[in-house]
């Protein structure tokens, strides 16, 4: 179930990625596409054309707009009518046509948000599903660094000044990718997986103390950036000397749990001091958790061996 969702939300979350223009219908603001506690089917935001059983959002593309072009003026002028009488949602024009101010019009005398992009069909559905999916989704905002490495969706977190950037850039220049930096928005898209994101107004961006602000597309390239990710570690950066490690860590490593939206994330914990390279610390936490995640643990082996010999020795 979503929450009420008006018009002007829905129009300001899908603007940027579809080149959306408000072209009529504009006091519509406050017209609901979706009232609060509903609960819909999968990808049943938007649809194309279907004055029988209309979806929230009308979506027309080349083909409908030339079959409305074909009518006689009374034909479309009722077809018009029935299309933008919909007690709930919106319109969609993809692409261009002598019709728009016609189209306009009708929106206007029916209150009906009308919108324009030059993207797609297929695109705007494609939005309109990833939308929906947003809304569905419960999510959060985590102080850190979200990064991908060797594949992985890494977290870096600790405090501030702890190296979190300086750290994400020594990763880029080593070929990772960054998905965002500061606020990472974190959504739990399946019961057991949460994503990561970048809020639009962030993306491409890392903050550096003494450098400033570094667009990471144009400093490193295209290659740089990743959209989103699935969370699998958290590397949670400490000072040395406001932690105290037990010594058994010596052999399992500073490892724990932290649970996020109530999915639980593997986090493992780095004591950051002069000297040590924390890149390479990082890529071999991140390598040994895929060896992990495949079922090679050192540790068990390693103790394994050591139990070999003891019993071997003994006999």
């Amino acid at each position: 179930m979503i929450a009420a969702l008006p018009a002007d939300q829905a129009f300001a979350a899908l603007r940027a990625a579809l080149a959306l223009q408000w072209i009529g219908g504009r006091s519509a603001g406050a017209r609901l596409i979706c009232r609060e506690g509903e609960s819909l089917p999968p990808r049943s935001l938007g649809g194309l054309l279907n004055l029988v059983t209309a979806p929230r959002v009308q979506v027309l593309g080349r083909e409908e707009l030339a079959f409305f072009a074909s009518l006689d003026a009374g034909a479309r002028a009722s077809l018009l009518d029935r299309l933008l009488a919909t007690p709930v949602g919106a319109t969609v024009l993809c692409g261009d046509s002598p019709l728009i101010e016609e189209f306009s019009s009708y929106a206007d005398r029916h209150e009906s948000p009308l919108w324009q992009t030059s993207s797609t069909p297929g695109e705007v559905l494609d939005r309109l599903s990833e939308y929906q999916h947003e809304l569905d989704a419960s999510s959060t905002v985590l102080h850190g660094v979200f990064l991908e490495v060797y594949g992985l969706g890494v977290m870096l977190s600790g405090e501030s000044s702890t190296g979190k950037s300086e750290l994400a850039l020594e990763l880029l220049s080593r070929g990772h990718r960054l998905i965002a930096d500061d606020a990472p928005k974190l959504t739990r898209v399946a019961p057991q997986v949460i994503e990561g994101t970048c809020p639009d107004a962030l993306r491409n961006f890392l903050e550096v103390r003494g450098l400033g602000i570094l667009n990471v597309r144009r400093t490193f390239g295209d290659s740089a950036i990743k959209r989103n990710k699935r969370l699998r570690l958290i590397v949670h950066l400490v000072r040395l000397e406001e932690t105290s490690l037990p010594a058994e860590v010596r052999l399992s490593g500073a490892r724990a749990t932290r649970y996020i939206l109530d999915v639980a994330i593997p986090e493992i914990t780095l004591p950051i001091a002069p000297g040590r390279n924390l890149a390479v610390l990082v890529e071999c936490a991140v390598r040994d958790h895929i060896l992990r995640l495949g079922g090679y643990n050192a540790e068990r082996d390693l103790m394994e061996r050591l139990q070999d010999e003891m019993t071997g020795g003994a006999a």
